[in-house]
């Protein structure tokens, strides 16, 4: 089933390609490079057919930097990406991010080595 529907893409591909229209034709040529990881899930065992799962991942920092409309500084920039990486590995560990953070500024307030996000969970 999937093999017969991977060869009727590729051929349809390939008449978009060749086809009249410029940006049908792009799109498909932009397809047709990347066709063997489209059937990847098909055959290889253990690999989802969709990226859900690292939408979900991405979907927080997605959200801030809407609603924040990004970062004015390098520094702001590093704050934020530090912050939501710790947020989303407590989250992944399900350990608290409050304990966490508090953690990390007490020790940092003592000069003391912090917590690692690598230990969690």
């Amino acid at each position: 089933m999937c093999a017969a529907l991977e060869t009727r893409l590729g051929r349809t591909l390939l008449e978009g390609a060749f086809g009249d229209d410029p940006k049908v034709a792009a799109f498909c040529e932009n397809l047709i490079a990347l066709e063997p990881a489209l059937w990847t899930f098909a055959k290889r065992e253990n690999v989802e057919p969709t990226n859900n799962f690292m939408e979900r991942l991405v979907r927080l920092a997605v959200l801030w930097r809407r609603r924040s409309f990004g970062c004015n500084s390098e520094a702001g920039c590093r704050f934020v990406e530090r912050i939501l990486t710790v947020v989303q590995t407590c989250r992944l560990k399900t350990a608290n991010t409050l304990e966490f953070l508090t953690a990390a500024v007490t020790a940092h307030r003592a000069a003391q080595q912090g917590p690692s996000l690598l230990a969690l969970g």
